[in-house]
């Protein structure tokens, strides 16, 4: 019997959200856990994982000739999307990394957002300035996912092409297409707690900026009980 793979929640929340059928890049490819699996589940039709070191790719090949799917993975060695051509996949999946290194492979990369092609980005860090860089560049974040991994909360973007428009701090802050997740009073509550803190240290050095963000963590109090009361929580 065929070796399977085993994904962790966040991963296996990433891989749910691939397209089926999809001609997958995946970039910062680390051990390959996610074109693996999902090859080995008839969920795609093809797979380039990139990364920028060579040895993380080392360990991708390491981890397709386990699981027996080497042949089927094109593995590349550069940074982001440089050596990828648009019409190699429809669907490109950056996850794990900070908000502005993901937006600056977009950025180096303007044909992702030609519409023709799906983006699921998962941000480790600084998901609120890269809401701000999609929106104001024309992506649209169709759907925001949300799931707790090892304690931690994380949130996976759906982006495709959109209008430029900049959203105000609270959607910034509070999300842009997450009111469907059963996990998003949680993640309100860890936002407000941030702004908390946030206001507090600004408040501390004297910084006339603390009660804007004080503003707004009550601003997300408000939309927290109000998604609580309409969801029965």
């Amino acid at each position: 019997m065929e070796k399977e793979l085993q994904l962790q929640p966040r991963l296996q929340c990433i891989a749910s959200l691939v397209p089926q059928g999809a001609r997958l890049a995946d970039v910062g490819t680390d051990h390959g856990y996610l074109p693996v699996w999902l090859l080995q589940h008839g969920r795609i039709e093809s797979a380039i994982a990139s990364d920028i070191n060579a040895l993380p790719l080392d360990h991708a090949r390491a981890t397709a000739r386990e699981y027996g799917v080497t042949e089927k993975i094109d593995f590349r060695l550069c940074p982001g999307l440089a050596k990828l051509r648009p019409e190699e996949c429809d669907t490109v999946l950056i996850a794990g990394m900070g908000g502005e290194t993901i937006w600056g492979i977009l950025a180096a990369a303007p044909w992702t957002r030609d519409g023709r092609h799906t983006l699921l980005l998962q941000p480790q860090t600084k998901i609120e300035e890269l809401r701000l860089r999609l929106c104001e560049n024309g992506y649209a974040v169709t759907r925001e996912h949300l799931v707790r991994d090892k304690g931690k909360l994380y949130v996976v973007m759906t982006v495709t092409a959109g209008e430029r428009y900049t959203p105000g701090a609270e959607q910034l802050y509070g999300g842009l297409a997450l009111e469907r997740e059963a996990l998003y009073g949680d993640y309100l509550a860890h936002q407000i707690a941030r702004l908390r803190r946030r206001a507090e240290g600004l408040r501390q050095s004297g910084s006339g900026e603390a009660d804007g963000f004080a503003a707004l963590a009550d601003a997300l109090e408000a939309k927290k009980g109000k998604w609580e009361h309409d969801n029965g929580t």
